[in-house]
């Protein structure tokens, strides 16, 4: 098992992350990228920044609506299985979110499906949405997807057995010191393997208060992919939208 404070790069570069999670959504994915832009309504000479964008598959998306597209990720096989898709305005590399990509190089900025909240401390979460902000150009807009934490901590799943692709995966969850934890472990070849993620469990406060020690500015939120208000209590996802 990684102790490391960096259990992502860890984990999300295993070949058993994409295993586990092959049966992701992927019309799910759609529906909410075609109500964005909608509501977004981005020109078609706008370029977006897909920010941790694992395998690529809002990227690519993304493109076949005639938009120009990047989709960084930290990890090397997942940007390695994202090159294969590679076309005219598309394209991807391995960058660590928090670091500055192209200095004032797009017009949007998304950051979707839970791809925030992995770091130690609100430094580092800082770090990152500071750099969204100059990788923005000037009134560009960043469009931050995570997960409801209170809804997700009052019906959290305690234990789930998963079997995919002949793997065997016992998950395990708990909330500790302000994270949600996700015990992985499973058996390989004779071997046993074991990986944890962790994700803060950041509520819309919380990402106000981060908001206001950027130059962004929040703008809108939503609770869902067809973009309907939030509510704490019922909504299963935090969507901001929020502009430089």
């Amino acid at each position: 098992m990684t102790n490391s404070n960096n259990w992502f790069a860890n984990w999300f570069d295993s070949p058993y992350y994409h295993i586990l999670y092959k049966n992701r959504d992927y019309n799910e994915a759609e529906i909410f990228i075609q109500n964005l832009t909608n509501y977004l309504n981005p020109k078609k000479e706008d370029s977006i920044l897909d920010l941790a964008c694992g395998a690529g598959r809002h990227s690519i998306f993304l493109n076949k609506l005639g938009y120009s597209v990047t989709g960084v990720d930290l990890s090397p096989n997942s940007i390695e299985t994202a090159l294969e898709s590679k076309k005219d305005k598309l394209d991807f590399d391995v960058h660590d979110m928090r670091e500055v990509y192209k200095n004032k190089g797009f017009n949007f900025v998304f950051n979707l499906f839970t791809s925030f909240g992995y770091f130690e401390s609100n430094e580092e979460n800082l770090k990152m949405l500071n750099s969204v902000e100059q990788t923005l150009k000037e009134e560009g807009t960043f469009v931050l997807d995570f997960f409801n934490a209170h809804k997700v901590i009052a019906n959290l799943v305690l234990e789930e057995k998963k079997e995919v692709e002949g793997v065997n995966f016992n998950i395990t969850r708990e909330v500790k010191e302000g994270c949600i934890l996700k015990n992985i472990n499973f058996e390989t070849g004779g071997v046993k393997q074991s990986f944890q993620e962790k994700v803060q469990a950041i509520t819309l406060n919380d990402f106000e208060f981060l908001f206001k020690n950027t130059k962004m500015k929040i703008i809108a939120t939503f609770g869902n992919y067809s973009l309907e208000k939030f509510d704490q209590e019922n909504s299963d996802r935090l969507i901001i939208i929020a502009q430089k």
